[in-house]
């Protein structure tokens, strides 16, 4: 293992979706030995790292982002004999570990809410957000959840709202009682000291609320970015003031990276979902006290193209000013981008790529894209995702982002369960098989496998600062630099060639996967329809 304590900075991350990766013992879901038997393939990827979405005991209402025991595995994915194990098979192969953390919501169904629900003046009365309804019996004010409707559920016995900015099911943490903050940083220290290296946290600008419960004012454009959600979604009509991004969280935050701290070489990312994400970002992670890096909803959007990307990126940079960013084009939440971004061949993933893993900053890689996985369509007797099923048809949920991992093209379910799994393998997944696209030179895999390998031996990559220039339509044009070495990355993003003007003659330089270069004529590069090249200036 690295003894980097910056090992993230530059890193690449691969999220594993445990239910949907692979599925050691035949009932249907993935599972951590799982992910276990399967390092070997993840470690070929040369990845830095995996983070592993939420495996801790759960009633599976939001498939374990709702949490009914911080400090133990669900046995759907096996037991922290299991885990210990896992971690240890990873740090052999040079892997680190990174778990999702979900601090600001509980499940309903976790001792602490039990208890809090009670009564108003037990022990844990006050661990959740609870208030009086208006005089006419109504909410407290008029925030919304993120799953639709309004983010306040009625309990009967305390004749009080709780709050859920998700699922009723998944109520709000209140984190201005001192002791709900000591216990999640217990609970974080638990991990920590079992050996983990980092954590992804989950929805981390939601942990505090306004006290005063004000009503969030209208919002003056639907913010369809600020958390994944979308027009027919009611949440995209305010503007979240009140509910979320509270001053003190960056109080908290401080806290919680004194306790990393005293764990050389551990990490934390987060995940931003605001109405200004990018300020956000730039506000959590900016000091060295806070995050260690963030990422936002801004590439996990249908937009694309590349002035969006410059814009976006563009952005970030004159933000983040001291800050670290963390990019991702797709995850567990949002639609594969090979469908989001409507990918029409192999070239075009890797140009899509070749974009990702050239930024400045660290890339979290979610699992299938490196297969180049499109979109799963799903029955509607298929899904399982409460967000799908609630606003069906008109947005069809997470699920066909989370179906299982296809290993092998000719084997049932797709290598990746025995059984029927708990989403159907997408037949069109079938052809895009790991065993297929491994004995491929070509492939989408390949091409992941190879860049990747000579990308994390290039330090102007992992540290370099990075300057856009000008450059033709549909095409993105940066110089990545590091002391005296300066790389030039040139991206034509259309089916259509293109010829950039450059200040220079690029270097071609050694090592570069095949698909990768572009004919130079003096200053003049020629790039063929979704081409890249990257050379040295």
């Amino acid at each position: 293992m690295s003894r980097n304590p910056d090992w993230w900075r530059g890193a690449v991350i691969y999220q594993v979706y445990p239910r949907s990766f692979y599925d050691s013992n035949g009932d249907g879901v993935g599972d951590l030995p799982g992910v276990t038997a399967k390092l070997d393939y993840i470690a070929s990827l040369n990845v830095d790292a995996i983070w592993l979405s939420p495996f801790f005991t759960s009633p599976m209402k939001d498939f374990g982002y709702d949490v009914s025991d911080y400090r133990n595995v669900d046995p759907i994915f096996g037991t922290l004999k299991d885990f210990d194990e896992l971690i240890a098979e990873a740090h052999k192969r040079g892997l680190k570990i990174m778990i999702d953390q979900v601090l600001s919501h509980s499940s309903d169904q976790h001792p602490w809410f039990v208890e809090s629900r009670q009564s108003r003046d037990n022990p844990k009365a006050d661990w959740y957000v609870w208030a009086d309804p208006k005089p006419d019996g109504t909410p407290p004010n008029n925030w919304l959840s993120v799953f639709g409707g309004s983010s306040w559920a009625w309990d009967s016995r305390r004749k009080q709202y709780y709050l859920h900015n998700f699922l009723a099911s998944q109520p709000d943490l209140n984190f201005h009682n001192p002791e709900v903050q000591e216990q999640v940083l217990s609970d974080v220290k638990f991990w920590l000291d079992r050996g983990v290296d980092g954590f992804r946290l989950d929805a981390i600008n939601f942990c505090f609320h306004d006290r005063k419960l004000r009503d969030n004012p209208p919002s003056k454009a639907l913010q369809e970015g600020s958390i994944g959600v979308r027009k027919e979604n009611p949440y995209a009509y305010q503007h979240h003031k009140h509910d979320k991004t509270q001053p003190e969280n960056l109080t908290f935050l401080k806290r919680l990276r004194v306790l990393l701290d005293q764990y050389p070489g551990t990490t934390t990312v987060g995940e931003i979902g605001d109405d200004d994400s990018l300020q956000t970002m730039a506000d959590y992670t900016s000091g060295g006290d806070k995050l260690h890096m963030a990422y936002s909803f801004d590439l996990l959007t249908e937009q694309h193209g590349a002035d969006f990307f410059r814009k976006t990126v563009d952005t970030i940079e004159q933000k983040l000013t001291d800050g670290w960013p963390c990019w991702a084009i797709g995850n567990h939440d949002v639609a594969r981008v090979a469908t989001r971004w409507q990918a029409r061949s192999e070239q075009q993933l890797k140009a899509y790529m070749a974009m990702l893993l050239t930024l400045r900053g660290s890339v979290c890689i979610y699992q299938g894209e490196e297969l180049g996985l499109t979109e799963a369509e799903l029955q509607y007797e298929d899904l399982v995702d409460p967000y799908g099923i609630n606003f069906w048809p008109e947005y069809k949920g997470r699920d066909g982002c989370r179906t299982p991992m296809v290993w092998h093209h000719e084997e049932t379910h797709g290598g990746f369960s025995s059984t029927s799994p708990w989403l159907p393998v997408y037949d069109d997944h079938y052809n895009a098989a790991v065993a297929l696209q491994h004995a491929e030179d070509n492939s989408v895999l390949t091409a992941y496998r190879s860049f990747l390998g000579w990308r994390r031996e290039q330090a102007v990559l992992l540290e370099g600062d990075i300057e856009f220039l000008k450059s033709p339509k549909d095409t993105l044009v940066f110089v990545r630099s590091l002391g005296e070495e300066r790389l030039i990355i040139a991206l034509n993003l259309s089916e259509t060639g293109s010829t950039v003007t450059l200040p220079a003659q690029g270097s071609p330089i050694t090592g570069t996967p095949d698909f990768i270069g572009g004919q130079w004529h003096g200053k003049q590069l020629k790039l063929g329809p979704w081409g890249i090249e990257i050379a040295r200036l």
